[in-house]
């Protein structure tokens, strides 16, 4: 071999490794995650957990060949300035939790796919155009529609049926909020309960919702989702305990830490089920094509234990129909 050829064929290999180095970094893809709660929040460590191992199952593991960056906003504020910071890493996908992440994220950018999980009601929040097609950047997995409110109202009534006052707790940061609070009030009555709404942002806030007429006799809580109730459930949990009130909340795992019912959906399947779309999303499909889907699986979730505490006997038809009984 002459020995141009030689320092020729030398130099190939010498380069293969480096170049082979190349293509694994071309490969690392980002994705980012915003999510509406205080870091550490058990409920939303949950959902994410959930998300991460739907991707784990598709292929996608974190630090191989995907780069997860997760922000963790307890307020619009904190919410706000992360979406943005999101925005200006270019990730090229990021799953939005729930409408108070979405919002700030449809704000931030135009141009990066989203993926939500857990928003209710997206066309009239106005997040896409259609179900079918949403088109724009944005996709997801939908949770229910405001009138799931009234179902709230009923499991308390079924639960606790000397309620005659009710408060319904909501963050403003969710952007269904007022409207589950209108389809409450309207259907109120015809329960026999009167019901005025609690607009909530922090702990002192929640602990002033609970005022005397909360607590005197005869008074219950509905619960609604969102970063201050979600980052704070254990805080009104122990207030409902302490005060020996029956509250209604938006999910399971509200009840599996103490709480007395709940009537939603399977919130980690939501997240779980939007690892698919970000999944194809990083295999070249566009959110514009990929349909909203809604939760079709809702749970009804009694802690009986709780319900004994506080003096209450479930109904049987009740308990019959109930997905999760703890006890």
């Amino acid at each position: 071999m002459k020995r141009r050829e030689f320092i020729t064929l030398l130099g190939g290999a010498a380069a293969w490794p480096v170049a082979a180095r190349a293509q694994q970094i071309e490969r690392m893809r980002k994705v980012g995650i915003l999510v509406p709660a205080a870091a550490g929040t058990p409920l939303w460590q949950a959902y994410v957990a959930a998300f991460r191992d739907g991707l784990q199952k598709l292929g996608w593991s974190d630090g191989r060949n995907v780069r997860i960056e997760e922000r963790w906003g307890a307020d619009s504020n904190e919410l706000r300035t992360y979406a943005g910071e999101l925005a200006q890493m270019s990730p090229e996908v990021i799953l939005a939790g729930a409408a108070a992440g979405l919002m700030p994220l449809q704000r931030a950018t135009q141009a990066i796919p989203i993926v939500f999980a857990n928003v209710p009601d997206p066309m009239a929040n106005g997040f896409i155009a259609s179900l079918a097609r949403p088109g724009g950047n944005i996709t997801g997995f939908a949770n229910y529609e405001p009138k799931i409110a009234v179902k709230w109202l009923e499991l308390l009534k079924q639960l606790a049926p000397r309620v005659a006052r009710g408060t319904f707790l909501y963050d403003p940061a969710n952007p269904t909020g007022d409207r589950y609070l209108h389809e409450i009030q309207a259907a109120a009555a015809s329960f026999g309960v009167e019901m005025r709404g609690a607009a909530v942002r922090d702990a002192a806030a929640i602990e002033q919702a609970l005022d005397a007429r909360t607590l005197a006799p005869n008074g219950g809580l509905v619960v609604a989702g969102g970063p201050a109730t979600s980052s704070h459930h254990a805080l009104i949990i122990a207030l409902a305990d302490r005060n020996r009130l029956p509250v209604i909340y938006p999910n399971r795992e509200f009840v599996a830490a103490g709480g007395l019912a709940s009537y939603g959906v399977d919130t980690s399947e939501l997240f779980r089920s939007a690892a698919s779309y970000v999944d194809r999303i990083l295999k070249g499909e566009k959110p514009g094509d990929l349909p909203v889907q809604f939760a079709t699986k809702f749970e009804l979730v009694i802690n009986l234990k709780t319900a004994r505490s506080l003096g209450l006997d479930p109904p049987i038809q009740l308990l019959a129909r109930t997905d999760e009984v703890i006890e």
